[in-house]
This record gives C-alpha cells, structure tokens and sequence, in this order.
C-alpha cells in the first residue's frame, strides 16, 4: 500500500485514532493487507512494511514505529511463528504492553507469547462489522487505551438486547449497557485526558515476625489499591497480577515493566502491642529511583486515617495539579469509622477470599458481623456480608436454608447501598444476590450501577462481563473484561471470565485460548477443564473431551463430565457409576448438572424435569442453560423454553 492509500483514508496528521504496527510473515502480506484497509477505515494510523519506500531505511523505520506506536498488532500464523522477524517484533509490543495478538490460521503463539488473549481471525472476510474484527477493535482499545473510531461497533452495541460451590458459576457483579455508557461503552477503555500514569501497589511485607499479622498487612495494602483506584486520574494494576511480586532483590524496572505501570508502591508493615509503623516507598518504574517515601508511626486506633493520609501523598506525588474530580479525598465510599471494625472486617475479607471450604465462609461472615457491631455504618462490611450469605445460599443443604440466607443477604446489600450509594460493592452485590435467585432482569441495574463506579476493579469488572454474556450483551461482556484485563493482566480469573464471555457467545477458538491461558497462571482452577471439555464433545473430538475431563479439579464438574463421557463412550451403566456417585454426595444441590448428563444420554424427558426440579430449589447454575451445548438436544423443547422465560434468558 503507498502513502497516497493512506492519505485517502485519512494521514496520520489528521486521525486521532491509535496508532498501530501490524507485524506479519512475508507469505501473509495479502491478509494483512486486508486488515490493514479495515483499520484505516476504523480510523487508525496503522504502520507495515507496506508503506516502506525505495531506498528508505528499512531496520531502523521499524525500530522507530515499534517504539512509538499505541498498540503491536502481530499476526500469528505457522509462517509467522518460523519467523524470526516476526518474533523480535512481537517481544517489542509484549515488553512495552502493547501486544495484540491475532491468529491467521487458528495457530497457537509460539513459547513465550501464549499468555496473552489471541483474537482468533482465521474465518474473518474483510468485513468492518463482523464480530472477529470488532473483536479486534477491542483488544486495540483495551491495550492502547484509545479507541478506534468504528461507528459500526457502536451500530452493533446498540441493537444488543437489552457447582455446589458457586462462587466460580456467579463470580463476580457489575454491568452496563454501551447505550447507558456516556460516549458508548468503549469510554470503559479510555483514560482520562488528565490521567497522569499507572501505578501497582505491591504486597506489603509483615515485620511483625508473626504470621497471624498476615491478614492485617495483606488487607492494609488492597484497601490502599482500591481507595487509589477510585481517583480516575490514576490507573491501579490489580491485586493478583500484583501478588506475583514482593519486595525483595528484583529489580524495581523489571517489575514495573512486567505490569506495564510507571510507578511502584512498596511497604513494610509492623503491627506491635497496640501500635503500628507503616513504612512506604514510591518508586519510579523505568529508572528504579526513590520518588518519596515516608514512614507512619501510629496507635492502631489511627490506622484509617493513616491509611487515607498514604492514599493522598502518593496521589499527590503521581499528580502534580490534583483536580480530586469525584469528589476523590483519599478515602473511598462505605469505609470504616473505628479501627476495630476495620481489623475484623479485614479479617473476613481474608477468610472469605481463602475459598477454602463452608467453615472459612461462616468464619468470614462472623468476622463481618463482628465489624458491624464495632460501627453499625460500615458499609463496605454490609456489602461484604451480603456477598458471603448468597455464597452460603449457594452450597446450602436445604431450601429452606438457602431462603433464610438470601433474605438476609437483601438486607445486608440494601443497607450498603443506603450507606454508600456511590460504593461498586453494595450494587455488586445486590446484583450476584439478584442473579443467584435466577431474576436476571431485576438484576440489570444493580450491575449497571456497580459497573459505573467500579471501573478500577478488576474482580467487578469481570463478573460484569459474565452477567452480561448470560443475557447475551455480548458487545458489553468484551468490553468489560477487556477493561479487567487491562487493570489485571495477570490474573487468571480474568482470562476464565474471557473464556466464559466467548463461550457463551460460541466463540470457541477464543474461549479455548482464554482458559488455557487461565490453566496456565492457575493449573488447579475448577470448571474450566469441563468446559474446555464441553467445547470439544460439542464439535466431535471426544478424544480432547475426555482428556480435559479427566484433568477437572472440581469434584462435582469432573463427575458431571466423566458421567456424560463414559454414558457416551462405555455404556449407560459406566456413566452412572459417577451419576450416582454425584447424587449420593451432592443430592439436590446438582439436578442442574443432572439435567446435563441426561441430555447428553439422550434421556430427555429425565433431563427436562431434573431442569424443573433445579428452577424449583432456585439453583443458580440454571444461568447458564441458555448458552450451555450440553443442553442443545433440549432446546427444541417446549418444557426446556418454558424454564428459559421463567428466569429471563434467551430462548
């Protein structure tokens, strides 16, 4: 393509689109082409070797263009991935942040790219408005921080519709339709003009010489990320691509460089009878130097307003003229009043976040009750406790339990919205309280409103992207969890959300890369072989099916999918070997996934009623029978319609 092609759809002079480099193997030139014309049309700059000229210095134009572009778009292919050129070009934009990997073919990355999303184009035609390159537009947004000017993706946001352990089915809260957004939904994706850098807020290190401090010191730190992440002048890397690093011998640039921010907050804590010394440190990331650090000797009683004191200092050194828009004051909505409450609440937030087991999650909700006590106006308290019950609710032995529980957990999540209206955690949970009782359009604007104050929370964001793939806003889903991605590039919840966003959509080439990514920052993560799994047996390969089965860490998904296996491979009575074994210890907590394995035998009329008996007992996995392929053989039917329009999914 000549300069005269790009001047015809606008200089770069003249677009205030991001500016790209699109990397590509020679033998690919014709697609990436393709490609680029539809980014041009999308208002970009785009830079390829195409607009190279006779005689012009061809190393050092491309050294000069990765070093300056928004956003590396490299296009995968088995060419791509022999080619050396390629490579060094796609460890520029992943070293710098910017990476935006495409596959050509379906072709995986080579080693040392795979822990990326790659946007999979293989049967994409050229075409602006189809959904592999809007999803391209995204990942370009989500990356750069600067969206396309694509007035078709907005064209298509707008027409979009309005286990016992369920924490993973219902992770999360939060939403918002991209017409409820001001400016569309790709605002979610854009700093702000005033935003004057990122910063990661590293574990703190407990100095106490007492492991039973942890919980303290850990707590201390993600209350600072969050009540940092609400100044929208600042962008807060997440807490678990954060986690990854300590204070130790690293080197401050190497790990400001892998989170992709500017500055580094460190600290050291050291609880003592009845005191504290909060020791912390802003470092600069590209050179490693000491911007400011400060040391805090206080009565624990003090704690809060230290915490808000830290908050301020280090905004103030990141923003030399603090415009504090939102009303931001260094203490977020729904805080704490009284220390006390404060170290029981931290400590529920700890035993909650262990997920280890029913008896962790009453401790929590003691811990939570107890900070209520202390100060019946916590309100970020009332959220967490609301949160905690509908988990309970969920992995309840009776209806009449989990009844007892949600109702409670109603209270609780009104009482936090009333306390804090401007807090995203009292609307997040009143929207995964909402959806758990399987009232999905009651549940849209408790998520919408958690979305809109929560644009600097990573765990937020991603469930806002799981509840709107269930009502099928799909537009809204990617950008959500592109925007959690950006916050958390590390954290392997938000790949599964990724995943769970393209398989609902039956994007399968994405979602399998997005939970293989997650498998790989966390081997042991439950469902998400058995959908890797599902996705296999829905397209024939029962071979895969079986593998990814058999690697299912979650007891009741790998009997589910081991039942649904062997019934198809080894019989009805080889199936029902792990049926019975998941009713005998599960009993009425799985008729949802009952309802699955009796589709899958074939068995339709069992399934379609163990499905009445779940919508019965409020099972909240019926969330995801409008897009789940182990029900496809009942989507025909009557009785399995009938279930869809009772909790408001799509028929």
């Amino acid at each position: 393509m000549s300069d005269s092609a790009s001047q015809a759809n606008g200089s770069p002079a003249a677009t205030a689109g991001p500016s790209l480099f699109v990397s590509h193997a020679s033998g690919d030139a014709a697609r990436a082409e393709q490609l680029v014309k539809a980014l041009l049309a999308a208002g970009c700059q785009v830079w390829w070797d195409g607009m190279l000229q006779g005689g012009e210095a061809f190393q050092s134009s491309i050294e000069a263009a990765l070093d300056r572009v928004d956003a590396v778009i490299v296009l995968w292919s088995k060419a791509a991935n022999d080619s050396h050129w390629v490579r060094d070009e796609a460890a520029v934009g992943r070293d710098r942040g910017r990476l935006v990997p495409l596959s050509l073919d379906g072709s995986l990355p080579p080693l040392g790219f795979r822990q990326f999303h790659v946007i999979d184009i293989s049967g994409w035609t050229g075409k602006s408005d189809d959904a592999q390159f809007l999803r391209v537009l995204a990942g370009i947004a989500a990356v750069s921080g600067r969206a396309p000017e694509a007035p078709v993706v907005r064209q298509v946001a707008d027409a979009a519709p309005a286990q016992p352990n369920r924490r993973l089915v219902l992770a999360g809260a939060g939403g918002l339709t991209l017409a409820a957004a001001a400016g569309g939904g790709w605002l979610l994706l854009r700093p702000k003009p005033a935003q004057a850098g990122t910063i990661a807020v590293l574990p703190f290190r407990n100095l106490s010489g007492d492991a039973k401090d942890d919980y303290f010191v850990a707590g201390l730190a993600e209350e600072l990320r969050t009540t940092l992440s609400l100044n929208r002048q600042l962008l807060v890397s997440g807490a678990a691509s954060a986690s990854g690093f300590r204070e130790n011998d690293a080197d401050p640039r190497k790990i400001a460089k892998a989170l992709g921010v500017t500055s580094l907050l460190m600290g050291t804590v050291r609880p003592a009878g009845g005191r504290v010394r909060i020791y912390v440190r802003l470092v600069e990331g590209l050179t490693g130097l000491e911007q400011w650090s400060q040391s805090f000797d206080r009565s624990l009683a003090d704690v809060l307003a230290v915490q808000a004191e830290i908050a301020t200092t280090v905004a103030d050194a990141l923003v030399s003229s603090m415009a504090r828009d939102d009303g931001w004051r260094g203490q977020r909505p729904g805080s704490a009043h009284s220390s006390t409450a404060f170290d029981h609440y931290l400590k529920g937030q700890a035993l909650y976040q262990s997920a280890a087991s029913d008896e962790t999650d009453r401790a929590a909700l003691a811990a939570y009750d107890a900070a209520i006590k202390a100060d019946p106006d916590y309100g970020a308290a009332h959220a967490a406790r609301a949160r905690c019950l509908v988990t309970l609710a969920n992995n309840a032995a009776s209806t009449t339990e989990a009844d007892r529980l949600r109702a409670g957990a109603l209270v609780s999540a009104r009482r936090a919205i009333a306390l804090a209206p401007d807090m995203a955690e009292g609307h997040s949970a009143l929207g995964y309280l909402l959806m758990a009782q399987l009232d999905l359009a009651a549940a849209r604007e408790p998520y919408r409103r958690a979305m809109e104050l929560g644009l600097g929370n990573a765990p937020i964001l991603a469930g806002c992207a799981e509840y709107f793939a269930h009502v099928d806003d799909f537009a809204v889903a990617r950008t959500a969890v592109s925007r959690a991605a950006l916050i958390d590039p590390l954290n392997p919840r938000v790949f599964r959300s990724r995943g769970l966003v393209e398989y609902n959509a039956r994007a399968w080439p994405e979602a399998r890369t997005a939970f293989t990514s997650a498998l790989r920052l966390q081997p042991d993560m439950n469902t998400v072989q058995s959908l890797l799994g599902d996705m296999a047996l829905a397209q024939g390969d029962t071979a895969s099916a079986r593998r990814h089965y058999e690697l299912e860490q979650g007891a009741v998904s790998r009997m589910r999918s081991l039942a649904i296996i062997d019934g198809k491979q080894r019989g009805r009575a080889a199936g029902a070997v792990h049926m019975d074994k998941l009713i005998r210890e599960f009993g009425d907590a799985v008729h949802f996934q009952r309802a699955e394995v009796l589709a899958q035998w074939g068995e339709t009329q069992a399934a379609l009623t163990s499905l009445e008996q779940a919508l019965a007992l409020r099972d909240p996995g019926l969330v995801l029978a409008s897009h789940d392929p182990m029900l496809d053989p009942l989507r025909t039917q009557p009785r399995f319609q009938a279930v869809l329009r009772q909790i408001g999914a799509k028929l």
